[in-house]
């Protein structure tokens, strides 16, 4: 066997994983479907009919060879007017969006500036063409500063997240004003807060107010809030040409599926809508997890420290017992291992107050 000692080791240090077939009988509280939009069978429906009846319901090939339909365009147009963005251009992932945007944007002579946190999808793109990366601490403002006044890079890139996957803070509003001020461009990856934050829930830009300017690039994800699949990057005009023409996860791989575009653009419409109800239902939930547990959070992952990796699998266990799906994260995907749980607006509020219980009880044992 190859690998029999590798596989051997992560079992001894509770690093093991295995694919579970998802059980529809449980409460999910372990997806990152936030607003419970996988769910919605009437946006399924006029998906459905719509491609219906057109000639294809598949892409068929790359977007710069016969690939770009309509069906695409349309979405870019309507999230660029969301967000305030001047144009876009949709892909298969928010992990190949990173790579998309890492690889093509740090050149010869450039250096990116990346949060220590920053998805592990960037960490991998950094490690791409000889790419000269800095990490400066989470969200340390005063260190980025520093970084960047001392730099001597042709061009500066910062990388941040809208709200981690994993700690679930949100990145500090004063990136964009240094970013500003030493004329870096700035890559928020929203996959965790597109659809969960700001007055519309169109993240953090929405958030924080910010008129998005020339250097300033937005990520979001689509299987996420939009309870669908794949990417979107949001740039400048002359940005989102570059990536055209320069991203290999753009050129080289077939564009987005009809279905899972056209239901993202039915989320998008359906979230800006109801944006009012369903911030109120959010809240209620970040509410519910303060009382019981004692988290402030400012989007709906709700990170439990556990610290000890056959106890968090202990306690993801029972609770399956109990009806209720969790993640639990361990090393080396966050330092210390965690109960992962996400505060959905897809579950009742009762349901989350019966895991947030019991997750206090199996916390003290």
């Amino acid at each position: 066997m190859f690998y029999e000692k590798e596989l051997q080791a992560l079992k001894r240090a509770g690093r093991y994983r295995t694919r579970e077939v998802v059980n529809y009988s449980l409460k999910d509280f372990a997806s990152n479907d936030y607003l419970g939009l996988a769910h919605n069978k009437k946006l399924h429906e006029q998906v459905v009919k719509e491609l219906s009846h057109l000639d294809i319901h598949a892409s068929k090939a790359s977007m710069l060879v016969n690939g770009y339909h309509q069906i695409h365009k349309n979405f870019e147009d309507a999230l660029c007017v969301a967000n305030d963005f001047a144009a876009g251009v949709v892909l298969g992932s928010g992990f190949n969006a990173n790579i998309a945007l890492i690889e093509a944007l740090v050149r010869k002579g450039d250096a990116l500036f990346m949060d220590e946190l920053y998805h592990a999808s960037g960490v991998l793109a950094s490690k791409l063409n000889g790419i000269d990366v800095i990490y400066f601490k989470h969200n340390d403002m005063e260190e980025l500063e520093t970084l960047l006044s001392h730099s001597k890079a042709k061009r500066k890139i910062v990388a941040v997240e809208g709200i981690y996957s994993m700690d679930g803070d949100m990145c500090e509003k004063a990136v964009f004003e240094i970013v500003d001020a030493h004329n870096a461009l700035l890559i928020v990856d929203e996959a965790h807060s597109s659809g969960v934050v700001g007055e519309k829930l169109m993240g953090i830009f929405d958030f924080y107010n910010i008129t998005p300017k020339e250097n300033h690039i937005k990520m979001g994800t689509l299987g996420k809030a939009y309870g669908s699949f794949g990417a979107f990057i949001l740039a400048s005009e002359h940005i989102v040409e570059y990536l055209i023409n320069r991203a290999k996860p753009i050129i080289y791989a077939t564009s987005l599926s009809l279905y899972d575009t056209l239901l993202a653009h039915k989320s998008l419409e359906y979230i800006l809508e109801n944006a009012e109800s369903l911030r109120e239902q959010i809240t209620a939930r970040q509410e519910i997890v303060y009382e019981i547990l004692g988290i402030k959070v400012e989007g709906l992952i709700v990170p439990i420290l556990i610290g000890d990796n056959a106890k968090v699998i202990e306690i993801k266990n029972e609770l399956l017992s109990l009806g209720f799906a969790v993640g639990g994260i361990r090393q080396p995907t966050v330092p210390k291992a965690i109960v992962r749980l996400i505060a959905r607006v897809g579950e009742s509020e009762e349901d989350l107050r019966v895991l947030c219980r019991n997750i206090i009880k199996m916390r003290a044992l």
